[in-house]
């Protein structure tokens, strides 16, 4: 099977060739997307810094594993299907339809931020998806559905880092990573404002203390 026909020599009994093919082709592009997202998470794993950076760094470990968990299935559901899954670098990023993550080293709220866009655009792609192979596969939406239930989970608990008292995020309305990230630039500097005033607060009070 080449890449440009997925449609399968077989499948799953109940399930023609032809829709076997369809599904494949939309479980294809997720698979480079989680792929990706697993790639991102732990990139952000490793280059987070800043007062935040432990609990960061430790929530996004168990989102990395159960990202590449769906990423397995998928990839298994794509052979049942009888199809070829692909998911060598070289292939996901000749095939897949966005940029590199593009935030370095930097504190948690701006990689929280970037991250907010990210997982967007993986679920709002992963409901298209689902939505279509519906009526093709429902075993293959169900994967989805899945799928789903935790992405959006992740996401809630990136963005109660990022949402105010308000309910509204800080980044909202960002188009890109590297707005959603310099979005949250008004938060980082009220916080090491109040940080510098708390440290000084605490040396005048020692201060004084040490003189009685």
């Amino acid at each position: 099977m080449s890449p440009s026909d997925t449609t399968p020599r077989y499948s799953v009994p109940g399930l023609g060739v032809r829709q076997g093919g369809r599904a494949i082709g939309l479980l294809q592009p997720r698979l480079h997307a989680l792929n990706d997202l697993a790639l991102t998470l732990k990139h952000v794993h490793w280059n987070v810094v800043g007062p935040n950076f432990i609990a960061v760094h430790e929530m996004l470990d168990p989102q990395t594993a159960a990202v590449r968990s769906m990423a397995d299935g998928t990839a298994e559901r794509i052979s049942a299907l009888g199809g070829e899954p692909r998911g060598t670098p070289g292939v996901i990023v000749s095939e897949r339809d966005w940029d590199d993550y593009s935030v370095g080293r930097a504190d948690a709220l701006a990689h929280l931020g970037a991250l907010d866009l990210v997982y967007s655009g993986v679920i709002k792609d992963h409901r298209s998806a689902a939505a279509k192979v519906a009526s093709i596969d429902p075993v293959t939406e169900d994967l989805l559905i899945g799928h789903l239930r935790s992405l959006e989970q992740f996401q809630w608990f990136i963005r109660a880092h990022l949402e105010n008292s308000s309910g509204i995020l800080i980044q909202a309305g960002a188009s890109s990573e590297a707005e959603a990230a310099e979005a949250t630039a008004p938060v980082r500097k009220t916080t090491s404002k109040k940080t510098t005033g708390t440290k000084r607060a605490a040396k005048k009070a020692t201060s004084v203390k040490r003189t009685r």
